[in-house]
């Protein structure tokens, strides 16, 4: 029997470490992933090991800019940066600005894991 797909909500808890949203993500959404927060898998992933050494939910509670952070620009994000033409540190800045309900809520509107780099 195939999994059904959940519909894509939103809320703060699909919010990752690095600013995507894992809540409109196809493998979370078909039950094939638990999402960055609950994955205790993802120990590999060095902006989720800070953001809970520092008790972040996400690295919008940072006082570093996040252009700037050598942990947030790793290589791993650059790569997925240009393969899937992410712009994680606008996500990190809509939530500065904006919070984390509008950041969800937002997310949830254009039904995107994360916002498209510019151009």
């Amino acid at each position: 029997m195939k999994n059904e797909t959940k519909p894509i909500t939103a809320s703060t808890n699909y919010i990752a470490a690095c600013g995507l949203y894992c809540g409109a993500c196809r493998k979370y959404l078909n039950g094939k992933c638990p999402g960055c927060r609950q994955n205790d898998k993802a120990t590999w992933c060095k902006i989720r090991q800070c953001c809970q050494k520092n008790g972040f939910h996400s690295c919008a509670e940072c006082s570093t800019d996040v252009k700037a952070c050598k942990t947030h620009n790793n290589v791993i994000g650059k790569i997925f940066a240009f393969l899937f033409n992410s712009d994680r540190a606008a996500c990190i800045r809509y939530i500065q600005a904006n919070g984390r309900e509008a950041f969800a809520e937002e997310m949830t509107r254009r039904k995107a894991q994360t916002m498209k780099k510019r151009k």
